[in-house]
């Protein structure tokens, strides 16, 4: 393709570009006569996105506990959704801020196991990451085996205490 063809196409697809842009005329606000009134966002101004409210109502982001196989820091395959809400809130709300609490079951020695807490946490903080979320609204955080939800020394309790918690410290 010549220079000529090159640059007359270029004209035609910006004309077409700027010929296809919607205007919107702002209409000024209407005085209610009720003086002023604060403004409080309560839904999210993008259709679609993620408010405060959603974190209690949407299933998704209600998911807020991401548990881990015996000894791994490997995240499983069925949390990848939850990870996927969550970095889109994060995406959606640039303020909110989570702390993610690595824990282990009482196995182990108390330095390997705020150790392996550490590594399920930045693995969580990983996969926010790859899908989107800002790693300046992450903070990682090891307990080890400092926070049991149970006490028992049987697997299933071992099970719950292998976890990563998502705390939102700023919504």
């Amino acid at each position: 393709m010549n220079a000529t063809a090159r640059v007359l196409l270029t004209a035609v697809l910006c004309t077409a570009a700027v010929a296809c842009t919607k205007k919107v005329k702002e209409q000024p606000p209407t005085d209610t006569g009720t003086g002023t009134t604060p403004i409080t966002e309560t839904q999210p101004s993008v259709p679609g996105a993620y408010g405060p409210g959603d974190l209690d109502t949407d299933a998704c982001l209600r998911q807020r506990v991401i548990y881990f196989d015996f000894d791994q820091d490997a995240l499983r395959p069925e949390f990848q959704a939850a990870m996927a809400c969550h970095a889109k809130y994060l995406r959606d709300r640039p303020s909110a801020r989570i702390t993610l609490e690595g824990n282990a079951d009482e196995r182990g020695s108390r330095e390997y196991n705020l150790g392996l807490g550490e590594r399920r946490g930045n693995s969580v903080s990983s996969a926010l990451q790859a899908n989107g979320g800002s790693g300046s609204q992450l903070t990682v955080v090891s307990y080890g085996e400092e926070r049991p939800t149970c006490q028992e020394s049987t697997e299933d309790c071992w099970a719950k205490n292998r976890r990563v918690e998502i705390v939102y410290t700023a919504k």
